[in-house]
């Protein structure tokens, strides 16, 4: 921010000097105190008139905000008010957030950030983050060149193309990096100036968008094949000419497309895929925190994964990984594990194999023998219920975006082969769940262990009220972040995304009682983060792509980084 000396977190002053004054400074959302200026401010920055003479507090002004807030009697409202708050004074917008984490993180971020995508047209009103859209590739340089940007450290980009369970919403994809950038401070400390959101507009698919005069994308159908490949080649290399250590996030590309390019880029730049990878880390931190609950190991545990997209990959993946490090090979780890696509079990020689999922596929021979129901027994597709009964699943993780798959007859079945069936169904916003808590624990007699990617109310078991563990990635990408950044990483390594799944698996409160939570509040998250921070950036030492001087500092490094939503006091450059 070129009209503000705002060092990095680690230097930073309780004093801010800017040549901004008058509205220029009140617009300016970064520096925006609104009528916490104080008297001397207002004199040397010509405030006199612009603001009401009360001067107030950043609580005052949080307390307004929080009655406004709770004025709005709809999700989508109170989602747009923080909105309108983040584009006006973004240090009341995070104090707002980190003292009501868990009552506005469902607000900022899932699951109602999924309407605010599929509204975002109607309330943009004010630039925040980058647009580059495909009508301009020739000027991504230019753009990105702006002295505005100088202090960029980490860029959380998409395309827009999948968005959530909700699918393409074009340039309505910005609120996805919006929210995750949010996050980023709000959860990982990291400076607002540090962060910058940016959609690739490559046009949409979604013809209700291109046939509306409100849509504020490109409107245009999506540009694809080697079109599409050369326009994130000249991001991607735009992106390193102008800041050469960035940290890179893709977030809600097409799983084809998200799969690809993290397997392209990661070996050239500092980046990481949060629906691949860091879905793996919080799904593996979950349930290596519910076997202990159930005594089992995993290495022990049968797994289905219900969606075998980009994210049910990654998930695999680690969860296999995680295996090998209890012992098994990784044929043994893999032979654990029932993966499915649209059309049922992925077995050899079935319906619509991706690029990606071969790693994924049963023989023939692993299901010679089985008895099988409907299309299955002459020779269809076999469904989840068959599986269930047949291979004796004891772990359930839904990534598909179909409502109600989990049904009670599988889920019953599911019960009767073990005492405790840990059942995962992560699929959002809400509306995409593959089941509900409530039933889950009817289905099951109260034994299920259930955690959820959207978030949900309590359950009485019992007598006893239980409180649902939503699964959500915000548990480990701004700490993994936050690690990152101040570690200086070079790369994103598999061994860092367990070191985060394992460092969060540590902080459940059901390792000490099994019928407590999987995960801590999300009201820690801050606490967490620095913990998952510490772990990446130790892992990241000790594999060799950060620098191991640090490590004598590294706790002092992070505290000394985080940033604070506090108002300093600013001194005026003439």
């Amino acid at each position: 921010m070129s009209s503000a000396s705002l060092a990095p977190a680690s230097a930073r002053s309780a004093v801010v000097r800017t040549r901004l004054s008058g509205i220029s400074l009140l617009t300016n959302p970064r520096l925006n105190k609104g009528t916490a200026f104080t008297e001397a401010e207002r004199d040397a920055f010509g405030l006199h008139g612009l603001l009401p003479p009360h001067i107030g507090t950043l609580e005052d002004q949080r307390q307004r905000r929080k009655m406004a807030l709770d004025s709005q009697s709809k999700p989508f409202g109170k989602y747009a008010c923080m909105r309108n708050l983040q584009d006006t004074n973004e240090t009341l917008f995070y104090s707002l957030i980190a003292h009501n984490i868990e009552e506005l993180l469902p607000i900022v971020y899932t699951p109602v950030v999924g309407e605010g995508c599929q509204r975002f047209s109607e309330i943009w009103h004010r630039p925040r983050g980058l647009f580059l859209s495909y009508s301009n590739k020739d000027r991504i340089v230019q753009i990105l060149d702006e002295v505005r940007y100088d202090s960029v450290r980490c860029i959380v980009v998409s395309d827009g193309e999948r968005i959530l369970g909700i699918g393409d919403q074009g340039a309505g994809g910005m609120g996805i990096p919006i929210g995750k950038m949010a996050l980023y401070t709000a959860l990982g400390g990291i400076p607002p100036e540090h962060c910058l959101p940016i959609l690739l507009d490559v046009g949409t698919d979604n013809q209700a968008l291109l046939d509306s005069p409100f849509y504020i994308g490109w409107q245009h159908h999506r540009v694809r094949g080697q079109e599409y490949d050369d326009f994130v080649e000249a991001f991607v290399s735009a992106v390193e000419r102008r800041w050469p250590h960035i940290l890179l996030q893709w977030e809600d590309f097409a799983g084809v497309n998200a799969a690809r390019f993290l397997a392209r880029y990661r070996d050239r730049l500092c980046t990481f895929n949060d629906d691949i990878q860091g879905t793996a880390a919080v799904t593996t931190a979950t349930l290596l925190a519910a076997v202990h609950a159930t005594g089992i190991p995993l290495r022990e545990q049968t797994i289905a994964m219900f969606g075998a997209g980009s994210a049910g990959i990654g998930i695999v993946d680690l969860l296999v990984a995680a295996m090998q490090q209890e012992g098994l090979s990784e044929a043994q780890a893999r032979a654990r594990v029932y993966a499915f696509n649209r059309y049922g079990l992925l077995v050899e020689g079935c319906q619509g194999i991706r690029p990606g999922q071969d790693r994924l596929l049963r023989r023939r021979a692993d299901v010679a023998g089985w008895k099988l129901t409907g299309e299955a027994a002459s020779g269809g597709a076999i469904s989840l219920y068959d599986v269930v009964r047949n291979a004796g699943i004891t772990v359930l993780v839904g990534v598909s975006a179909q409502p109600g798959t989990f049904t009670e007859e599988v889920v019953r079945e599911m019960a009767s082969h073990t005492p405790h069936p840990v059942i995962f169904p992560l699929s959002n916003p809400t509306s995409k769940s593959e089941a509900t808590p409530a039933d889950l624990m009817r289905w099951t007699e109260g034994r299920a262990i259930v955690g959820t990617g959207s978030p949900f109310p309590p359950v009485e078991v019992n007598g006893k009220l239980i409180r649902i563990s939503q699964i959500n990635n915000s548990y480990i990408f701004p700490g993994l972040a936050l690690g990152i950044l101040v570690s200086q990483a070079r790369r994103v390594t598999d061994a860092m995304i367990m070191a985060a799944a394992k460092a969060l698996a540590a902080l459940s409160p059901a390792r000490a009682d099994r019928d407590a939570p999987l995960l801590p509040p999300i009201a820690e998250a801050r606490k967490i983060s620095l913990v998952v921070a510490k772990a990446v950036a130790l892992q990241a030492i000790a594999g060799g792509v950060a620098d191991a001087a640090q490590q004598a500092t590294l706790e002092e490094d992070i505290r000394a980084y985080v940033w604070e939503p506090v108002y300093d006091l600013y001194e005026r450059i003439y």
